[in-house]
């Protein structure tokens, strides 16, 4: 039986590849390997210059696809590996889902679009990507949830359900990469409630963009250097102050609104506010945005489970327990599957769906028409 496949995964926050070998042969899902390639300060510096129009960009865009497959190829390299040395054969593997690096994300319908449908754009290349590992290779995983009409993200709260779903209570989980997405999961055993999820807003991308500015560090470690500093309330009023916070579910964002422009035009009338605690501001401003997402739409839950690189800003943690009082904030790791493995773990889970004909999307979490299997398969 070929009962594992790869998930990879690199998020918004652009600082490296993730990827998990998964096991899903018993009643639960088991990661038996795991490993992660970062990204070049060169490499990292043009995707970000990407998600923005430039100068021959479809040229750039298209070598930075082919280094993004190279690292991908990396991750598969040492996992491979660890397989072999627990006795996995390269046979058993049945593919790997590469999520590629997203660097446009517009699923909102266009008059002016013939088609009368927005786009999602990840970098890729998964035939090159097939080239090198020797594996099927599962991609594209959004673009047919927009073609249906839906927001292609977040596409991780059917797997959250399967994997922190529990019965008897509603829980959240909030992943905490460079955008903040919520999955809201009823009762297991509920018939009549339905998983929603949407993107809250930024996650770490702009405290981590502030950070590498102001002390070289490429993010604030535990949020020390936040919770060195103080609020600026009217700062955090005017971050607030933005209309994507009030607009309905579903919805999905990213960099082509949460961008360092965006930030630079908030943060132009504070030039005179010591760095750090303007610092402190934006991880408050992280935190205020969950904390009124959950509140609002998923009051009854019991727990809140974070994942994501922003489950070790231990300061962040504490400003969202403190915002939600009636809930126990813990970390996907009290669950069985570390912050940094769920996302990665969530496209080996996509690709498996899309490899048994099996929807991977949430009409009630995208917006799309129905049911759609997702991706596209390049054979080994």
């Amino acid at each position: 039986m070929r009962n594992y496949t790869i998930g990879l995964m690199s998020g918004t926050s652009l600082d490296g590849a993730d990827g998990v070998l998964v096991d899903f042969s018993g009643a639960s899902l088991q990661v038996v390997a795991n490993a992660s390639e970062p990204f070049s300060d060169a490499f990292r510096a043009e995707l970000l210059a990407l998600n923005t129009p430039g100068f021959n960009e479809l040229h750039r865009a298209a070598l930075a696809g082919n280094q993004v497959a190279a690292v991908y190829a990396k991750v598969v390299s040492r996992l491979l590996a660890s397989a072999a040395r627990l006795g996995i054969s390269r046979d058993q593997i049945q593919a790997l889902g590469a999520h590629g690096q997203t660097v446009r994300h517009q699923p909102q319908r266009s008059s002016a679009d013939p088609a009368g449908s927005g786009y999602t754009l990840q970098l890729n290349n998964p035939a090159l990507l097939a080239e090198l590992t020797g594996l099927d290779v599962v991609a594209d995983f959004r673009s047919r949830d927009v073609a249906a009409g839906g927001q292609g993200a977040p596409l991780v709260p059917a797997f959250h359900q399967g994997v922190f779903g529990r019965t008897g209570s509603a829980v959240a989980v909030l992943n905490l990469g460079g955008i903040s997405n919520l999955s809201l999961l009823p009762p297991a055993e509920s018939s009549e409630a339905t998983v929603r999820g949407f993107d809250c807003g930024p996650g770490n991308a702009l405290m981590d963009a502030w950070c590498q500015q102001h002390t070289g560090a490429s993010f604030d470690a535990g949020g020390a250097w936040a919770a060195s500093g103080r609020l600026i309330p009217a700062l955090l009023e005017s971050l607030l102050n933005e209309p994507y916070f009030s607009q309905p579910i579903p919805k999905s964002t990213g960099r082509d609104l949460f961008s360092l422009n965006w930030l630079a035009e908030k943060l132009a009338p504070f030039a005179t506010e010591r760095p750090q605690d303007i610092q402190h501001t934006l991880t408050e401003f992280t935190a205020c945005a969950c904390v009124a997402d959950v509140q609002r739409h998923g009051p009854h839950s019991s727990e809140l489970i974070v994942c994501g690189g922003g489950a070790f800003n231990r300061h962040l943690l504490a400003r969202l327990q403190a915002g939600l009082p009636g809930l126990l904030v813990s970390t996907s790791d009290q669950h069985g599957l570390p912050p940094l493995q769920v996302e990665a773990a969530a496209f080996a889970w996509l690709a498996r769906q899309t490899l048994q004909r099996q929807p991977g999307n949430l009409p009630g979490v995208t917006g799309a028409a129905g049911l759609r299997v997702l991706g596209a398969i390049y054979p080994a």
